[in-house]
Protein backbone atom coordinates (compact mmCIF):
# COMPACT_ATOMS: atom_id res chain seq x y z
CA UNK A 1 0.00 0.00 0.00
CA UNK A 2 1.54 3.37 -0.74
CA UNK A 3 0.99 4.83 2.31
CA UNK A 4 3.51 3.00 4.60
CA UNK A 5 5.80 3.52 1.81
CA UNK A 6 5.72 7.49 1.52
CA UNK A 7 7.35 8.50 5.04
CA UNK A 8 10.42 6.02 4.17
CA UNK A 9 10.53 7.31 0.93
CA UNK A 10 11.04 10.88 2.03
CA UNK A 11 13.51 9.99 4.88
CA UNK A 12 15.61 8.43 2.71
CA UNK A 13 15.19 11.83 -0.02
CA UNK A 14 15.97 14.03 2.84
CA UNK A 15 18.93 11.57 4.06
CA UNK A 16 20.57 11.84 0.32
CA UNK A 17 19.85 15.79 0.41
CA UNK A 18 21.83 15.75 3.58
CA UNK A 19 24.87 14.32 1.85
CA UNK A 20 25.29 16.55 -0.86
CA UNK A 21 27.76 19.19 -1.51
CA UNK A 22 26.79 22.80 -0.29
CA UNK A 23 26.34 23.70 -4.34
CA UNK A 24 23.97 20.97 -4.78
CA UNK A 25 21.71 21.61 -1.30
CA UNK A 26 21.26 25.32 -2.62
CA UNK A 27 19.63 23.79 -5.72
CA UNK A 28 17.23 21.55 -3.76
CA UNK A 29 16.75 24.38 -0.43
CA UNK A 30 17.52 21.36 2.23
CA UNK A 31 19.57 21.59 4.44
CA UNK A 32 21.84 24.52 4.79
CA UNK A 33 21.84 25.26 1.25
CA UNK A 34 19.16 28.01 2.09
CA UNK A 35 21.11 29.73 4.69
CA UNK A 36 20.44 32.82 4.96
CA UNK A 37 17.15 32.96 4.81
CA UNK A 38 16.07 35.72 7.25
CA UNK A 39 18.15 38.16 9.26
CA UNK A 40 21.59 37.52 11.17
CA UNK A 41 22.18 38.78 14.56
CA UNK A 42 25.62 40.30 14.97
CA UNK A 43 26.36 41.01 18.51
CA UNK A 44 29.01 43.18 19.41
CA UNK A 45 30.01 43.47 23.21
CA UNK A 46 31.53 46.61 23.35
CA UNK A 47 29.40 49.56 23.86
CA UNK A 48 27.89 52.01 21.30
CA UNK A 49 30.03 54.57 19.30
CA UNK A 50 33.00 52.55 20.48
CA UNK A 51 35.99 51.22 18.07
CA UNK A 52 34.24 47.44 17.99
CA UNK A 53 30.44 48.82 17.21
CA UNK A 54 32.73 51.33 14.40
CA UNK A 55 33.85 48.22 12.82
CA UNK A 56 30.91 46.16 13.49
CA UNK A 57 28.84 48.09 11.49
CA UNK A 58 31.65 48.53 8.40
CA UNK A 59 31.52 44.89 8.07
CA UNK A 60 28.11 44.20 8.75
CA UNK A 61 27.32 46.48 6.35
CA UNK A 62 28.88 44.27 3.33
CA UNK A 63 27.76 41.30 4.73
CA UNK A 64 24.32 41.81 3.94
CA UNK A 65 25.07 43.00 0.57
CA UNK A 66 26.95 39.64 0.17
CA UNK A 67 24.25 37.41 2.01
CA UNK A 68 20.86 38.82 0.31
CA UNK A 69 19.78 39.53 3.75
CA UNK A 70 19.78 41.78 6.88
CA UNK A 71 22.64 42.15 9.31
CA UNK A 72 21.69 43.42 12.70
CA UNK A 73 24.36 45.28 15.02
CA UNK A 74 23.19 44.42 18.64
CA UNK A 75 25.29 46.31 20.89
CA UNK A 76 25.69 44.14 24.05
CA UNK A 77 28.17 45.33 26.57
CA UNK A 78 29.39 44.98 30.21
CA UNK A 79 31.02 42.67 31.96
CA UNK A 80 34.58 43.27 30.04
CA UNK A 81 32.69 41.94 26.82
CA UNK A 82 31.38 38.80 28.61
CA UNK A 83 27.74 39.83 28.66
CA UNK A 84 27.91 39.81 24.67
CA UNK A 85 29.60 37.01 24.00
CA UNK A 86 27.48 34.47 26.24
CA UNK A 87 24.99 35.29 24.35
CA UNK A 88 26.78 34.14 21.52
CA UNK A 89 27.86 31.09 23.01
CA UNK A 90 24.29 30.14 23.88
CA UNK A 91 22.65 31.10 20.70
CA UNK A 92 21.56 28.13 18.26
CA UNK A 93 24.45 26.67 16.25
CA UNK A 94 22.02 27.64 12.90
CA UNK A 95 24.10 30.47 11.47
CA UNK A 96 21.72 33.35 12.35
CA UNK A 97 23.91 34.87 15.37
CA UNK A 98 27.69 35.68 15.19
CA UNK A 99 29.65 37.31 17.38
CA UNK A 100 32.62 39.92 17.67
CA UNK A 101 35.64 38.35 18.94
CA UNK A 102 38.01 40.74 20.94
CA UNK A 103 41.08 40.52 22.85
CA UNK A 104 39.01 40.22 25.81
CA UNK A 105 36.40 37.82 25.59
CA UNK A 106 38.70 35.13 23.56
CA UNK A 107 42.46 35.74 24.53
CA UNK A 108 42.33 37.57 28.25
CA UNK A 109 39.31 37.08 30.61
CA UNK A 110 39.55 33.78 31.34
CA UNK A 111 42.80 34.64 33.58
CA UNK A 112 41.02 37.60 34.96
CA UNK A 113 37.58 35.78 35.98
CA UNK A 114 37.30 33.24 38.48
CA UNK A 115 33.26 32.25 37.04
CA UNK A 116 33.58 32.53 33.49
CA UNK A 117 30.41 32.25 32.15
CA UNK A 118 31.71 30.51 28.75
CA UNK A 119 35.02 28.83 27.36
CA UNK A 120 36.30 30.69 24.43
CA UNK A 121 38.03 27.67 23.35
CA UNK A 122 34.88 25.22 23.20
CA UNK A 123 32.32 27.25 22.62
CA UNK A 124 32.76 29.66 19.39
CA UNK A 125 33.81 28.87 16.11
CA UNK A 126 36.37 31.30 14.83
CA UNK A 127 35.26 32.55 11.13
CA UNK A 128 38.33 35.04 10.63
CA UNK A 129 39.77 38.41 11.77
CA UNK A 130 39.08 41.35 10.58
CA UNK A 131 41.71 43.84 12.03
CA UNK A 132 44.41 45.11 14.69
CA UNK A 133 43.66 47.94 16.66
CA UNK A 134 46.76 49.90 18.14
CA UNK A 135 46.42 52.18 20.41
CA UNK A 136 47.82 55.28 21.45
CA UNK A 137 49.37 56.77 24.57
CA UNK A 138 48.22 60.04 25.72
CA UNK A 139 48.80 62.02 29.01
CA UNK A 140 47.21 65.66 30.24
CA UNK A 141 48.93 68.94 28.85
CA UNK A 142 49.55 69.36 31.89
CA UNK A 143 52.38 66.73 32.37
CA UNK A 144 55.30 68.94 31.08
CA UNK A 145 56.91 64.93 29.63
CA UNK A 146 57.06 65.15 25.46
CA UNK A 147 58.38 61.44 24.99
CA UNK A 148 57.72 58.10 26.58
CA UNK A 149 60.94 58.37 28.16
CA UNK A 150 60.62 61.61 29.60
CA UNK A 151 57.01 60.44 31.12
CA UNK A 152 58.56 57.50 32.40
CA UNK A 153 61.16 60.05 34.57
CA UNK A 154 58.30 62.21 35.33
CA UNK A 155 56.30 59.08 36.67
CA UNK A 156 59.16 57.67 38.85
CA UNK A 157 59.87 61.58 40.43
CA UNK A 158 56.21 60.94 41.68
CA UNK A 159 55.48 59.84 45.17
CA UNK A 160 52.72 57.80 44.59
CA UNK A 161 50.78 55.28 41.98
CA UNK A 162 50.47 56.30 38.52
CA UNK A 163 46.76 56.11 36.99
CA UNK A 164 45.97 54.90 34.22
CA UNK A 165 42.39 54.58 32.52
CA UNK A 166 40.98 51.79 30.16
CA UNK A 167 37.09 50.83 29.04
CA UNK A 168 37.37 47.75 31.25
CA UNK A 169 39.47 44.71 32.46
CA UNK A 170 40.53 42.49 29.63
CA UNK A 171 40.70 46.00 26.95
CA UNK A 172 43.63 45.85 25.22
CA UNK A 173 44.26 49.34 27.06
CA UNK A 174 44.20 47.37 30.14
CA UNK A 175 46.15 44.74 29.10
CA UNK A 176 49.13 47.49 27.40
CA UNK A 177 49.38 49.18 31.01
CA UNK A 178 49.68 45.88 32.75
CA UNK A 179 52.62 45.15 30.30
CA UNK A 180 53.97 48.67 30.77
CA UNK A 181 54.14 48.18 34.44
CA UNK A 182 55.59 44.51 34.38
CA UNK A 183 58.66 46.61 31.95
CA UNK A 184 59.08 49.57 33.24
CA UNK A 185 58.93 48.98 37.06
CA UNK A 186 56.70 51.32 37.80
CA UNK A 187 53.57 51.67 40.14
CA UNK A 188 50.70 51.63 38.16
CA UNK A 189 46.84 52.05 39.43
CA UNK A 190 44.45 50.54 36.75
CA UNK A 191 40.96 52.37 36.77
CA UNK A 192 38.46 50.87 34.55
CA UNK A 193 35.78 53.03 33.07
CA UNK A 194 32.07 52.76 31.24
CA UNK A 195 32.10 55.78 29.79
CA UNK A 196 35.07 56.62 26.89
CA UNK A 197 34.16 59.87 27.49
CA UNK A 198 34.21 60.88 30.87
CA UNK A 199 37.50 59.02 30.95
CA UNK A 200 38.74 61.39 28.14
CA UNK A 201 37.77 64.08 30.04
CA UNK A 202 39.52 63.01 33.24
CA UNK A 203 42.39 62.72 31.44
CA UNK A 204 42.47 66.30 29.90
CA UNK A 205 41.71 67.92 33.39
CA UNK A 206 44.72 65.85 34.91
CA UNK A 207 42.34 63.45 37.03
CA UNK A 208 44.40 60.44 35.51
CA UNK A 209 48.22 60.17 34.32
CA UNK A 210 48.17 58.37 30.99
CA UNK A 211 45.90 56.61 28.74
CA UNK A 212 46.53 53.58 26.14
CA UNK A 213 43.31 54.34 24.18
CA UNK A 214 42.11 53.74 20.83
CA UNK A 215 43.36 56.23 18.20
CA UNK A 216 39.90 57.34 16.96
CA UNK A 217 38.52 58.07 20.37
CA UNK A 218 41.54 60.50 20.42
CA UNK A 219 42.93 61.58 17.47
CA UNK A 220 40.88 65.13 17.29
CA UNK A 221 41.15 66.08 20.70
CA UNK A 222 44.72 65.14 20.36
CA UNK A 223 45.47 66.84 17.42
CA UNK A 224 43.52 70.01 18.79
CA UNK A 225 46.25 69.87 22.07
CA UNK A 226 43.62 69.02 24.35
CA UNK A 227 45.70 65.77 25.02
CA UNK A 228 49.14 64.72 24.27
CA UNK A 229 50.29 62.03 22.43
CA UNK A 230 53.59 60.37 23.16
CA UNK A 231 53.81 57.03 21.71
CA UNK A 232 51.63 54.45 19.85
CA UNK A 233 51.59 50.94 21.12
CA UNK A 234 51.54 48.67 18.34
CA UNK A 235 54.12 47.32 15.78
CA UNK A 236 54.30 50.42 13.31
CA UNK A 237 53.52 54.29 13.58
CA UNK A 238 49.94 55.13 12.44
CA UNK A 239 48.32 57.22 10.03
CA UNK A 240 46.41 59.30 11.88
CA UNK A 241 49.70 60.50 13.72
CA UNK A 242 52.86 59.45 11.11
CA UNK A 243 55.51 61.50 12.84
CA UNK A 244 54.71 59.48 16.38
CA UNK A 245 56.89 56.61 17.16
CA UNK A 246 56.39 53.76 18.58
CA UNK A 247 56.62 52.32 22.24
CA UNK A 248 59.40 50.11 20.88
CA UNK A 249 61.23 52.75 18.66
CA UNK A 250 61.45 54.69 22.46
CA UNK A 251 62.80 51.49 23.75
CA UNK A 252 60.09 50.34 25.56
CA UNK A 253 59.57 46.90 23.89
CA UNK A 254 55.54 46.75 24.28
CA UNK A 255 53.55 46.09 21.03
CA UNK A 256 50.10 45.80 22.61
CA UNK A 257 47.52 45.77 20.15
CA UNK A 258 43.89 45.33 20.21
CA UNK A 259 42.10 43.34 17.59
CA UNK A 260 38.62 42.41 16.33
CA UNK A 261 37.69 39.21 14.53
CA UNK A 262 34.06 36.97 13.83
CA UNK A 263 33.37 34.29 15.40
CA UNK A 264 29.53 32.06 15.70
CA UNK A 265 28.52 29.56 18.42
CA UNK A 266 30.06 26.47 18.74
CA UNK A 267 28.69 23.94 16.33
CA UNK A 268 27.27 25.84 13.43
CA UNK A 269 27.32 23.57 10.14
CA UNK A 270 30.56 24.12 8.09
CA UNK A 271 29.22 24.96 4.64
CA UNK A 272 27.81 27.84 6.43
CA UNK A 273 31.07 28.59 8.49
CA UNK A 274 33.32 28.34 4.92
CA UNK A 275 30.74 30.31 3.62
CA UNK A 276 31.17 33.17 6.12
CA UNK A 277 35.15 32.91 6.22
CA UNK A 278 35.07 33.44 2.14
CA UNK A 279 32.68 36.61 2.42
CA UNK A 280 34.49 37.66 5.33
CA UNK A 281 38.33 37.84 3.73
CA UNK A 282 36.52 39.44 0.31
CA UNK A 283 35.25 42.18 2.59
CA UNK A 284 38.06 42.65 4.22
CA UNK A 285 40.48 42.44 1.47
CA UNK A 286 38.50 45.38 -0.18
CA UNK A 287 40.04 48.61 -0.56
CA UNK A 288 37.71 50.93 -0.21
CA UNK A 289 37.03 49.25 3.21
CA UNK A 290 40.66 49.16 4.10
CA UNK A 291 40.74 52.76 3.49
CA UNK A 292 37.81 53.18 6.00
CA UNK A 293 39.10 51.18 8.38
CA UNK A 294 43.05 52.83 8.52
CA UNK A 295 41.25 55.89 8.84
CA UNK A 296 39.25 54.94 12.49
CA UNK A 297 42.76 53.75 13.25
CA UNK A 298 42.91 50.24 12.69
CA UNK A 299 44.79 47.91 10.48
CA UNK A 300 43.23 45.67 8.21
CA UNK A 301 44.92 42.27 8.75
CA UNK A 302 42.62 39.44 6.84
CA UNK A 303 43.02 35.68 8.02
CA UNK A 304 41.38 32.64 7.96
CA UNK A 305 39.67 30.08 10.04
CA UNK A 306 42.48 27.62 10.65
CA UNK A 307 45.18 30.62 11.08
CA UNK A 308 42.35 32.43 13.38
CA UNK A 309 42.26 30.02 15.86
CA UNK A 310 45.80 29.52 16.35
CA UNK A 311 46.26 33.69 16.63
CA UNK A 312 44.13 33.87 19.67
CA UNK A 313 45.09 30.72 21.55
CA UNK A 314 48.56 32.70 21.19
CA UNK A 315 47.04 35.93 22.28
CA UNK A 316 45.24 33.73 25.13
CA UNK A 317 48.96 32.44 26.21
CA UNK A 318 50.90 36.06 25.54
CA UNK A 319 48.40 37.49 28.33
CA UNK A 320 48.27 35.25 30.62
CA UNK A 321 51.86 35.76 31.57
CA UNK A 322 51.05 39.55 31.56
CA UNK A 323 47.89 38.78 33.64
CA UNK A 324 49.82 36.93 35.97
CA UNK A 325 52.84 38.51 36.65
CA UNK A 326 51.10 41.92 37.82
CA UNK A 327 48.16 40.10 39.73
CA UNK A 328 45.46 41.27 37.75
CA UNK A 329 41.63 39.94 39.08
CA UNK A 330 38.69 41.19 38.35
CA UNK A 331 36.83 38.91 41.01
Amino acid sequence: MPLPILPRRTALLGLAAAALPVGAHAQTGAGTGDWPNRPIRWVNPGPAGGAGDVISRFIADRLQGRLGQPVVVDNRPGAGTNIGMTQVARAAPDGYTVGLATIAANAANKWLYRNMPFDPEKDFAAVGLIALVPNIVVIPPAVPAQTLQEFIAWARAQNRPINFGSVGAGSSQHLAGSQFQVITGLRLQHLPYTNSGQMNSDLMEGRIDMLFQSISAVTQMAQAGRMRPIAVSGTGRVAAFPDLPTMQQQGIDITSTGWFGLCTPAGVPEPILARLDEELQGIVRDASLAERLSASGAIPRPMGRAEFTKFMAEESAKWRVVIEAVGASVD
